[in-house]
């Protein structure tokens, strides 16, 4: 478990040391969950497009649900693990590049882990109806090394939060296609 740690802070120093001060500002836009308010418009505009008003409400609110669990799941195992982020980690914390100072712990990356099962959620929810919805699954990868880049997450963290979004993302698909199918929302008027 060591040599794996020891790895994974390896990896990080690299990936992290890729920035450049003139990225900075972009890194930091994008790490930012506002940033990414068009995305999420853009996901509730083609909902709405091929399923109708009453089934993309149906579906924001199991997004909103997702969104949800996925955060404070995440929250209950990063509590439960307490690895430090690897800008409060002391072996390493003064020779990296460090552009928010989160306090909290970083074993699993929970906008990895949320940002990957909201994805995955509307990849299967329009894959049928969008030919190359597999491109949305860019965004949780760049989200996900913004993590890195502005020094709050190490790539395992970033690693097991993508495979908790996916099966997240799986399995509250698989319950909106029971929801969906309910009668009310399959009525006219």
């Amino acid at each position: 478990m060591d040599k794996l740690i020891n790895s994974d802070k390896e990896l990080f120093i690299y990936l992290n040391g890729l920035g450049n001060e003139s990225w900075d500002p972009f890194w930091v836009a994008a790490t930012n969950m506002l940033s990414w308010i068009p995305l999420f418009l853009f996901f509730i505009y083609l909902m709405y497009r091929f399923f109708g008003l009453k089934k993309t409400i149906a579906l924001v609110v199991i997004v909103a649900l997702l969104i949800t669990f996925s955060d404070q799941f995440a929250n209950l195992i990063k509590y439960s693990v307490g690895r430090l982020r690897p800008n409060r980690d002391p072996e390493i914390n003064t020779f990296i590049r460090i552009l928010k100072n989160n306090k909290s712990f970083s074993f699993f990356s929970a906008h990895a882990g949320t940002s990957m099962a909201v994805t995955t959620f509307v990849y299967f929810t329009l894959r049928k109806k969008i030919k190359y919805a597999g491109l949305f699954f860019i965004w949780p990868l760049f989200f996900a090394y913004s993590r890195i880049y502005i020094g709050v997450h190490f790539p395992l963290d970033i690693l097991a939060g993508g495979i908790f979004g996916v099966i997240t993302g799986i399995l509250f698909y698989k319950v909106s296609l029971k929801i969906l199918d309910q009668p009310f929302l399959n009525s006219q008027g």
